[in-house]
């Protein structure tokens, strides 16, 4: 995109981690903000971040794997701010346990809100994008968009669902002025963790803080987010490990998924 002066950016996942950060990095950039979560106190400390910097915000608390509350954000947004520029499909979930643990429930948790939820914000939000003369989407999906790896049988699939569609639409949209970016990260520093369903607590809390320890932080991410919106890349691998990990996927394809479900095996203590 030429400028970003101005134009309007729609965040799910915009109470913590990459969602805040990256509504954040926008608006230094200019950019006026719709915020969007399930969590409405926390949105309220991003609605402050993004309001210091002296940009326009607007709050939506909205289950994005809602259909109908979807379809309604997007006449929210338009009503408010007058046209979309970019959509963050950022929202999302995890469940860690084995898949035989995974109940119906959680299954259709992480699969309404990781994929249901990035392809409604691409439907409810397309025709406004055509709408306006330059226009981006950008999709997140993971490292384990890349890697099927034990313990996230859900969350994996849903991963790559969204690399899938994003590919698809890399090649729909290739000769319109709407770009599509797919971003996998690898170990961020966000709340994905604590907040999953888990079948062993004291894993979750090691696993967290590890993350803690070693992941990237989500504001070195959000710059990337930014760069790429820019430059219209197709495609965002973020954090050291995943830009190892996608090269050793590609050059190895079944001896690197072999040994890092193997790691990921023991980091969760399965049998």
């Amino acid at each position: 995109m030429r400028t970003l002066q101005d134009r309007v950016v729609v965040v799910t996942g915009a109470s913590s981690g990459i969602g805040r950060a990256t509504a954040v990095a926008f608006a230094e950039q200019g950019a006026k903000l719709a915020l969007v979560d399930v969590d409405a106190d926390a949105l309220e400390e991003t609605r402050a971040d993004v309001a210091a910097l002296g940009r326009a915000v607007s709050l939506h608390v909205v289950d994005v794997s809602d259909r109908d509350a979807m379809r309604a954000l997007a006449d929210e947004v338009v009503a408010t701010h007058g046209a979309v520029h970019v959509v963050i499909n950022n929202a999302g979930v995890t469940v860690t346990k084995s898949f035989e643990q995974h109940s119906w429930e959680d299954w259709d948790w992480v699969i309404g809100v990781n994929l249901e939820g990035v392809h409604n914000g691409c439907r409810v939000f397309m025709p406004h994008l055509r709408a306006v003369e330059e226009a981006h989407i950008v999709n997140i999906s993971s490292l384990f968009g890349i890697y099927g790896v034990p313990g996230q049988s859900a969350y994996c699939a849903s991963k790559f669902a969204v690399r899938g569609l994003s590919e698809a639409l890399w090649e729909e949209l290739a000769s319109t002025h709407i770009g599509v970016t797919v971003v996998h990260p690898g170990g961020v520093r966000t709340n994905i963790i604590r907040n999953a369903r888990v079948a062993d607590a004291s894993v979750q809390k090691r696993v967290a803080r590890g993350f803690e320890k070693l992941g990237t932080s989500p504001e070195d991410v959000a710059k990337k987010i930014v760069k790429a919106v820019r430059r219209r890349d197709r495609r965002l691998v973020v954090t050291p490990e995943a830009v190892v990990g996608d090269w050793f996927r590609r050059m190895f394809p079944l001896l690197s998924n072999r040994l890092v479900g193997a790691h990921t095996r023991k980091t969760l203590n399965m049998p």
